[in-house]
């Protein structure tokens, strides 16, 4: 949030005073550029336009999509999760899991099927970290998705670890059809736009495409190298 940057005067005053120059006194003047292509693609798509390109864009980044509703969500989930290789499985503690119509799956079925689940409770601090880390399966919840690049934006909390998305062997990741944007451009548009308006952003955002990935070496792509080796996105339609 704007206000809670400690000591930026004094910051900025040593930084000009080591470039030899004065502190500017004012704030740097925004360019308007007269040529916007940011903003022209899938600039006309609507959610299921959206939807088709979030689809083929998974086939490019080794991502599983399957596209269901708040009805059949629980059975998709317990479906993938079982194909995955099934638990132990680590989620965020998150109230839209209940109006998905989870809370039975995860406090009751998967219990009885013996199979282990753990919701991350910040209260436990750093124990939810060694539960991610031996869990099969850690679930999510995108609260932005990019349709062009397949990228699903995370914003972590107290009751949303990070370590969710990255530290289990797969990552499953719940898309709200109403989450999807065109690209980038709209998704940096509406951080700023929530924290102009004062309302309180995550301290960290991940953007994750997929499965982890690399090409470092001799520009050969390696899936599954620093995090979750498979990666699905359940898209649910809106209620």
């Amino acid at each position: 949030m704007r206000g809670t940057i400690q000591n930026r005067d004094t910051f900025l005053s040593k930084v000009a005073s080591r470039l030899g120059r004065e502190k500017r006194a004012s704030e740097v003047e925004r360019p308007k550029w007269s040529y916007n292509p940011q903003d022209a693609v899938l600039k006309e798509a609507n959610a299921d336009e959206l939807l088709e390109a979030l689809k083929t864009q998974c086939t490019k980044i080794h991502t599983d999509l399957l596209v269901t509703d708040a009805n059949h969500l629980p059975e998709t989930v317990k479906e993938i999760v079982s194909e995955y290789g099934g638990g132990p499985v680590v989620a965020w503690k998150d109230d839209r899991f209940g109006q998905f119509g989870l809370t039975p799956l995860f406090k009751e079925i998967w219990p009885k099927e013996n199979v282990e689940i753990h919701e991350w409770d910040y209260s436990l601090e750093k124990r939810n970290i060694g539960y991610a880390e031996h869990a099969n399966i850690g679930i999510t919840i995108s609260d932005i998705t990019l349709a062009e690049s397949g990228t699903a934006v995370l914003f972590s909390g107290k009751n949303r670890g990070r370590t969710v998305s990255f530290l289990p062997a797969a990552s499953v990741i719940l898309i709200p059809k109403s989450s999807l944007v065109p690209r980038m451009t709209q998704a940096a548009r509406m951080i700023r736009e929530r924290v102009e308006l004062g309302e309180q952003v995550a301290s960290c955002i991940n953007f994750i495409t997929g499965p982890s990935n690399s090409a470092d070496i001799e520009m050969n792509l390696v899936v599954g190298v620093h995090g979750p080796v498979k990666a699905a996105y359940i898209v649910i339609e809106d209620l």
